[in-house]
């Protein structure tokens, strides 16, 4: 993968935790600098921690799935960018405004785990994986920081298009994969 396609996935991948650190911006009194950098370092490492542990699982298995990688990837990524979609049609859950381990952890792991399905593609796509996730991770942080300020200042109004436009942007790129490898593009 190029550095511009890992950039377009991280952003993907990011639009999860973005739409949740909107969430916790809104219920934040007053999105300051800690808030911001809390919310970033748990959604960020999480979303750089998934991935390489993906990668490992999926190296495990990559000698008996290389001939078909490109269709996993292209179905994984298909369908991890629908569900973001369907999500983004319901309702915002209620955030409370603590960023303690107990509100925080099942947050980073629940808007992760899509970063855990990509981790095992790139065992079929990425020669080093330890690139890939640091960029995932950096550019989650950013994300994650910034939507808790946005949420404080904009409200949940941006919730649903972050989670549409993250899961369009999976898709398409899945959907790159595949005509790639078949000679299309």
């Amino acid at each position: 993968m190029r550095i511009w396609e890992l950039m377009i996935l991280a952003v993907g991948l990011s639009m999860d935790a973005f739409a949740v650190s909107i969430c916790k911006g809104l219920a934040v009194e007053k999105a300051d600098l800690r808030a911001c950098c809390t919310a970033g370092i748990w959604f960020g490492g999480f979303q750089a921690l998934m991935p390489l542990a993906g990668y490992y699982l999926g190296a495990q298995f990559s000698a008996y799935i290389e001939s078909v990688g490109h269709w996993i990837a292209f179905l994984l990524l298909a369908m991890i960018g629908l569900n973001m979609i369907r999500e983004a049609r319901g309702e915002a859950d209620a955030q409370s405004a603590s960023m303690s381990v107990r509100a925080m952890l099942p947050l980073a792991v629940a808007t992760s785990i899509d970063a855990l399905a990509v981790g095992v593609t790139f065992a079929l796509l990425v020669d080093s994986i330890l690139p890939a996730v640091c960029l995932i991770g950096l550019t989650t942080f950013v994300i994650s920081a910034a939507g808790v300020k946005i949420g404080s200042l904009f409200g949940a109004r941006w919730r649903a298009k972050a989670e549409i436009c993250g899961g369009v942007i999976l898709i398409l790129l899945g959907l790159k994969i595949l005509l790639e490898h078949l000679g299309i593009l």
